[in-house]
């Protein structure tokens, strides 16, 4: 077991102060302590970081999704030297994939394949069935489809773009790294290496990193604390957060009250520049 101290950010969610106008603004806030962190039980995971290829590629993928510039700024400036570190420090890292297309072939996706028939001797996980659809729900789809997400001009382009996306550059799994695509396989693969804390990277903070197979919030309701690292990480904003980043603030926040912890880039190198083995 080895034992190190980090620096970690936390949000006190209380008191409410009724003295106020506006009791939530009696909250503590965001706090930093010096906690502690087994390197033997922590695994560092990158989530859905895919190569969408460019703007001039893929125009109608980067239309709908803005965040692609700055997902691919963390790949290009952070993830090279952190995923060394990681690596030269002998500590876990997992990759989740967004479909099978991204993984198919690497050896990691096949060990987590196994790892999981392990601990299920073979036997498929029990999925409860889909709601079943009618003509208006169909019809209400299509209607969100074209008007909320993705705009029908965008869809060939997206589709032309998903069919060919594979992990980033910056980010692609070494052969003996594993590489889930549920949450189902990503437990198994934790279980077998003892792991209990997974400290989350990619994107998005406030979409993917919460609510797709194999998240946050997936792996937190299996037991896991579930943190992230602010600089590695973006989200999904709108026209009215998109100037200020507001959303990957409250994505952190909801990590930090929710799952585990934030990490500050800086304080994880440093920890990992010191556990190298």
């Amino acid at each position: 077991m080895s034992i190190v101290t980090v620096p970690a950010w936390y949000y006190r969610q209380f008191d409410a102060d009724y003295s106020r106008d506006i009791p939530g603004e009696g909250y503590g806030g965001w706090m930093k302590a010096d906690l502690k962190l087994n390197t033997d039980k922590t695994a560092f995971v990158v989530m859905h970081a895919w190569d969408c290829g460019t703007y001039e590629e893929h125009p109608g993928w980067y239309r709908a999704v803005e965040y692609i510039p700055r997902a691919n700024k963390i790949a290009r400036e952070i993830f090279p030297g952190l995923l060394s570190a990681i690596r030269n420090a002998g500590m876990k890292l997992y990759h989740v994939a967004g479909s099978e297309s991204h993984c198919k072939g690497f050896p990691g996706f096949e060990y987590a394949k196994q790892c999981l028939k392990e601990y299920t001797q073979g036997k498929e996980s029990f999925k409860m069935p889909y709601a079943e659809r009618d003509a208006v729900s169909d019809e209400l789809r299509k209607f969100r489809f074209e008007n909320v997400f993705v705009g029908l001009h965008n869809k060939a382009d997206i589709e032309r773009g998903q069919a060919k996306a594979t992990f980033m550059k910056e980010a692609m799994p070494a052969d003996n790294e594993p590489i889930a695509l549920d949450g189902d396989q990503l437990q198994a693969v934790c279980l077998k290496d003892g792991i209990n804390h997974l400290i989350y990277m990619g994107f998005a903070i406030n979409w993917c990193l919460q609510y797709s197979p194999a998240s946050m919030n997936d792996m937190a309701n299996r037991g896991f604390l579930c943190s992230a690292i602010r600089e590695a990480v973006t989200a999904v904003e709108n026209k009215e957060s998109a100037r200020t980043e507001r959303h990957k603030e409250y994505g952190l926040w909801v990590t930090a009250l929710k799952n585990g912890f934030v990490y500050d880039l800086k304080d994880i190198q440093n920890m990992l520049s010191t556990a190298v083995r």
